[in-house]
């Protein structure tokens, strides 16, 4: 009997013990995830420093990177959670979005491993795996709430409607906010990882600057984003400055793009819990580690009494025990992949 004949007769327990993979970009993260809400190891190996060098991530050096961390980043998972290989009831492996080369790493060893053990394979959106974070923060959270996804290469404002129904109320035209700030850094001078180095500048300036409103006159969804123009204007507001010969005050430069790229998140975000009527709001993606955002979201929420699920730092970044937690949620589905299964660079929303 081959594997795809096996995945008819997978059992589907009630509190599985899921080994979590996650190689959509630098990051080489394993995790071990019971249920779905508890987190038992939480691996992270990252490249981030040989990237640095290069001002932003080169693939082919994280899919390299990848393929020497992932024996290691599931041994010590393993031996973080006091289990062996036996006591995996499932793997999950993020599939897409991400970085093709490195995907395939994760996707690789992930069928290899499920196969050698006989366990079912179940692919997860990395996109869906930010959004599910909020249940590991919140271990009685249930749907529906409108969750804020922002991260690297995507912005929108999401209804989660069920566990399985995720409607998006508006997304970005064409930057996402994460992709504003690296490219505002790299015009500031900062080095990569752009986000944390423009919010660490912008503690020191002023919010001095009045950088244009976004999607003014837009006749569209009122819950889209477009950073393209916000980013456009910032670098050349840098360099006309610069031709002139005038003082830069990159800090605030720093504190006002910040605060016009986040500021509008929380606008949308809240326009959003005010049209559902729902009163819970979670935070999701990478920017959601950034200290203004959070801070701002918490005291509106305090001000509005709205219920704010805020995932640690770690939780917002790339981690793999976000994948164990959609990868319950799949596994519950019967969700299961065969070893056909391949990687996607991009994946839908």
């Amino acid at each position: 009997m081959s594997y795809k004949d096996d995945i008819k007769n997978f059992v589907i327990k009630d509190d599985p013990i899921i080994l979590a993979i996650e190689t959509s970009c630098d990051e080489t993260a394993v995790s071990v995830v019971r249920s779905g809400r508890e987190i038992l190891s939480d691996e992270i190996i990252s490249s981030a420093v040989q990237h640095s060098a290069y001002g932003g991530v080169v693939p082919e050096i994280a899919s390299r990177a990848h393929t020497e961390a992932i024996f290691t980043a599931t041994e010590r998972a393993l031996n973080s959670a006091g289990i062996g290989l036996n006591d995996i009831d499932a793997i999950a492996v993020t599939k897409g979005a991400g970085l093709l080369g490195a995907l395939l790493v994760g996707v690789s060893f992930a069928k290899a491993l499920a196969f050698a053990l006989g366990v079912p394979l179940v692919p997860v959106s990395h996109i869906r795996g930010h959004i599910a974070a909020a249940y590991l923060t919140d271990k009685e959270l249930e749907p529906p709430f409108i969750s804020i996804l922002a991260s690297g290469g995507h912005t929108a404002i999401v209804n989660v409607t069920d566990y399985y129904n995720h409607k998006i109320l508006g997304q970005t035209l064409d930057d996402a906010v994460g992709e504003a700030f690296d490219k505002v850094a790299r015009v500031l001078g900062l080095k990569y990882p752009g986000g944390p180095n423009v919010e660490k500048l912008a503690k020191d300036g002023k919010n001095t600057i009045a950088f244009p409103q976004m999607l003014k006159n837009y006749k569209g969804s009122a819950y889209d984003f477009s950073y393209s123009g916000l980013k456009t204007y910032v670098i050349n507001y840098v360099h006309n400055a610069e031709q002139k010969g005038e003082n830069v005050e990159k800090a605030d430069i720093a504190c006002s793009f910040q605060s016009a790229a986040v500021d509008v998140l929380i606008d949308k975000a809240f326009k959003a819990l005010k049209e559902t009527g729902y009163n819970v709001l979670a935070l999701s993606g990478g920017v959601g580690a950034n200290g203004y955002l959070r801070e701002k979201l918490s005291e509106r929420c305090e001000k509005e009494k709205v219920k704010l699920v805020l995932p640690g730092k770690r939780y917002c970044t790339d981690n793999a025990a976000m994948i164990g937690a959609e990868g319950y949620l799949q596994y519950k589905k019967g969700n299961f992949a065969d070893l056909t299964l391949n990687a996607e660079a991009v994946v839908k929303l």
